[in-house]
This record gives C-alpha cells, sequence and structure tokens, in this order.
C-alpha cells in the first residue's frame, strides 16, 4: 500500500523491516522518537557544557590565588596614594609652599629604580623566605615610617618630612618588588591577566584609604591620630604574609655576587633573542604612551574648559575610579577567553580610541554630562589597557628572576609617566587641546604596530609552549639547587 521508505531502517527502539501498514506506519513514529532523543542528548550536553563553564569561571574566580591578589593589591597601593594625596594636603594645610610640595614628587623615584636593588632581593632570603621575609620587613618598616610623619612639624620641619617619605617610598617599592615576584610565582600563566587585573584594581580602590578617610579624619582628629590609622591599614599585608605559604625557589644553584646581578638581565635577552627582548622593551614603553600623555594635564583641561574645582572633585574622581575598576576587571575575566595576546590587541584599540574622546570635550565646552561620559570612558579603557598590560609583563617575567625582572619591565613602562609627560606642557602651548589630543592619538599607533611581533594574535599557544619550556629548564635548576643544599 505505501512504498517501504524505512524498510531496514536502524532505529535505536526499533527494528523494522516489515512492509505491512503497521510498520509503515511505525517506522517514521520510532525514528522522530529518536530524533527527539538526539535533540535531548544536544540539550544535555548543552547544559552539561554550561555547567562546565560555570565552574570553571568560579574555580577561577573564587579560588585562594584571587584572594591574595585583592590583598596584595591593597597592601601596595595605600602607601604610593599615601604620598600622592595624603602627604601634600597635610603639609599645604600647614601653610607650606606649592614650589616645596610640588618637589616631593622626587620622592617617588624610588618606583622606578626598584630594579637596581632587586637583585639582592632575588638572591637574599630573610628568615621567612625571599618573598614573605622582604614584605614582612618592608611592612613592618612601612607602618613605623607612616605613624612617624605625624609628630614631624611639616612647616618648621619640611626637610625631616621629605626624608620620611623618601623612606616610606623605597620601603614600598622593596615591598612591591617582592609582592610582584609573589604573584607571577603563585599565578599558572592562565591566571595572569586575571590575578593581575583584580591586583591593579585593589590597587586602586586602596586609594580610597588615604585620599579620602584620611583626609575626612584629618578635620576630626590630630594628624598623629590620622597617620596611625593610616598605617593601621597596612595590618592587611601583614595579615597576608603570616597566613600564606613561600613559592618555590626556582633560582639557580650556586650563584656568585656578580652572577646574582647580571643573571636576571641577560637570562631574559638569551630566552627570547636580543631582537624580540629589544622589541619587547620597546612596546612597554610605547603601549601607553598616548593614555599617558593623554592625562597628563587632565585637571589643567577640565579648568581651561570653565569647570568649577567641585565640579572637577564630584564628577572626574567617580568617573575616574569605579569605571577603571569595572574595565580591569572585565578585562582579566575576558582575558580567560580571549587569551594574553588578542586581548593586547581588542583593549589596546578601546586605549586609544578613548583618547579622541578628549578632543571631543574640548569641542563641547562646559558641559558635565559630557565631562563625565568622556572620563568614564577614558578610564574604562584605562582599565582594560592595564590589565591586559600587566599581564602580558608577569608573562615576559621568567619565575626564576621574578623579583628582578618584573621590577624592570614595570620601569620601562613608567617612562612615559616620568620623561614623556614632562614635555605635555610646552605641545600644548604649542598646538592646543584639541591638536594634542589628536598627537597623543596617533602617539598611541606605535605601540599598537608593536604587537604584531611581540605580541601577534595567533601566537598564544607557541609563547605559552616557549614558557613551559622555561619553566621546565627553572624547576631543573630550582631541583639542582635545593640538591646542592
Amino acid at each position: 500500500m505505501f512504498p517501504q521508505r524505512y524498510a531496514g531502517s536502524q532505529c535505536s527502539q526499533y527494528s523494522i523491516v516489515q512492509t505491512n501498514t503497521f510498520s509503515t506506519f511505525a517506522a517514521p513514529i520510532a525514528c522522530a522518537r529518536c530524533k527527539l532523543e538526539s535533540v535531548s542528548r544536544r540539550s544535555s550536553g548543552l547544559n552539561q557544557l554550561n555547567t562546565d563553564t560555570e565552574m570553571q569561571w568560579r574555580h577561577y574566580l573564587l579560588n585562594r590565588r584571587m584572594l591574595i591578589c585583592v590583598m596584595t593589591g591593597l597592601a601596595s597601593g595605600m602607601p604610593l596614594y599615601l604620598l600622592i594625596q595624603l602627604v601634600p594636603a597635610w603639609l599645604r594645610s600647614a601653610d607650606v609652599s606649592l614650589a616645596e610640595i610640588g618637589l616631593f614628587s622626587l620622592v617617588n623615584l624610588p618606583y622606578t629604580w626598584k630594579f637596581i636593588w632587586a637583585p639582592f632581593m632575588d638572591r637574599i632570603a630573610p628568615p621567612l623566605g625571599r618573598r614573605r621575609g622582604w614584605m614582612l620587613l618592608a611592612q613592618i618598616g612601612l607602618i613605623g615610617s607612616i605613624g612617624a610623619l605625624g609628630y614631624i612639624d611639616p612647616l618648621d620641619q619640611t626637610a625631616l618630612v621629605a626624608i620620611f617619605a623618601s623612606l616610606i617610598a623605597f620601603l614600598s617599592a622593596t615591598q612591591d618588588v617582592a609582592i610582584d615576584a609573589y604573584r607571577r610565582e603563585i599565578l599558572p600563566d592562565e591566571e595572569l591577566g586575571l590575578g593581575n587585573a583584580i591586583h591593579v584594581q585593589a590597587y586602586r580602590i586602596a586609594g580610597l584609604v588615604p585620599g579620602s578617610l584620611s583626609l575626612i579624619l584629618a578635620d576630626l582628629l590630630p594628624w598623629v591620630w590620622v597617620f596611625w590609622m593610616t598605617a593601621g591599614f597596612m595590618g592587611v599585608g601583614l595579615v597576608l604574609t603570616l597566613t600564606i605559604a613561600e613559592p618555590e625557589n626556582l633560582s639557580p644553584a650556586r650563584q656568585s655576587f656578580r652572577e646574582s646581578l647580571t643573571r636576571p638581565f641577560s637570562e631574559y635577552f638569551q630566552r627570547i633573542g636580543w631582537r624580540s627582548a629589544l622589541l619587547a622593551l620597546f612596546f612597554m614603553v610605547a603601549y601607553k604612551l598616548g593614555d599617558n600623555m593623554a592625562t597628563a594635564l587632565a585637571t589643567p583641561f577640565y579648568l581651561d574648559l570653565g569647570f568649577s574645582l567641585t565640579e572637577i572633585g564630584l564628577v572626574a574622581k567617580n568617573s575616574a575610579l569605579w569605571p577603571a575598576v569595572v574595565g580591569g576587571l572585565m578585562g582579566g575575566l575576558m582575558m580567560l577567553r580571549l587569551g594574553i595576546n588578542r586581548a593586547l590587541w581588542v583593549f589596546g584599540f578601546v586605549q586609544m580610541i578613548s583618547i579622541l574622546g578628549f578632543a571631543w570635550l574640548a569641542g563641547v565646552g562646559a558641559e558635565l554630562w559630557a565631562l563625565a561620559a568622556v572620563i568614564a570612558f577614558e578610564y574604562f579603557g584605562v582599565g582594560l589597557g592595564t590589565a591586559a598590560f600587566t599581564a602580558f609583563i608577569a608573562r615576559e617575567s621568567s619565575r626564576a628572576f621574578a623579583a628582578t625582572q618584573f621590577a624592570l619591565f614595570t620601569a620601562f613602562a613608567a617612562v612615559p609617566r616620568s620623561i614623556a609627560n614632562a614635555s605635555t606642557g610646552f605641545i600644548v602651548e604649542s598646538t592646543g587641546w584639541v591638536s594634542f589630543f589628536l598627537l597623543c592619538t596617533v602617539l598611541a599607533v606605535p605601540g599598537m604596530l608593536a604587537l604584531i611581533w611581540v605580541a601577534p594574535w595567533r601566537g598564544e599557544a607557541r609563547e605559552d609552549q616557549a614558557m613551559r619550556t622555561v619553566e621546565l629548564a627553572s624547576s631543573d635548576s630550582g631541583a639542582e639547587r635545593k640538591a646542592s643544599e
């Protein structure tokens, strides 16, 4: 009656080979049931995939290493913001001249030159270990020196204030060397992006203590109590140092004093080659050059447009901090999927385009909504770019020489802030604001072009394999060192 369309068809529940009317109808019914089961299995598979993905995200976000990154960021950020926000306010409230306060920016030089003593920190291990030991010594010194500021008369003993501020900067930079190295040693390569992004955003949030809370307390309490309370927040660092484990020491065995100074630098050039190393160092200088120059004169730019100091303080502060935090955390999460190389491309493009917002604002004028929008977009781009850039620096560092190499790379990254930014005032006076911001956008292009060689779009797998080879060699060196001990 009906053609034998389903004769011999294979079904998960039925085997239909007859040609009668019942079997002819049963076959499509049975096969339809199989199709439904197949769809159900595919749906179950997708649900399982979603469940696995959710578990993977939870694994990355909720593991102990991420909590450590939060605490390292809080411990590192507080001393720096004390020097650049609280100390100037304290000096000015005591009628110290603006010229003298301006000179206090020189006390931050240890943050740039910390790679000079970083090799000693890679070589010498205090009682708690070469990471935890240096962290503890620096943190105890920071608590004492910050608290001691309150006993100094800032107007009559300005030179003594400068000495203690320099000591705080040195101890803070020393703590940063140990913390950066520790973070590099405990984070697997796939967590470098998220871990460093969390660290940087916690670093920024730490600025709310000396930059907001301590200033409010200064209206209510004597400065000596303000400084001791601010120093008390370094207890976060002490708790961290005393509760974490010292990472494995992968440094080579039996290094002479000279080798301990030169080996961290020579290892990097030998590992990736002179050409690649020079390109990477150029990239570290150029990647955020345009962005750093664009924000160097942000407050004078807002004032020239006609915004009041109150408007700048209320709008600019909030529009800058939280978008940068959100951008950084989003960047860290996105890097779990994109990888560091592709994140540098995508986030760098957003970072570069955001500079043009300032040129647009110069044409719009003193509109609060425009100010908030431009600052939010700019610092969102800053957060994204910083997350990828910090992860790149961490990946370039060898675990065996993490302290020295990380310090060296961050020093190169600070070059635009310390040198190029000094020329921004002259450029603005010669070209005007709009042309200046267009120039900053153009100056961001060389750093993006360097990605072709430094972080190619499809080069992540090859670099990860190379790093695994290096770490395996470092593990062998560490084993030899332990055997020699």
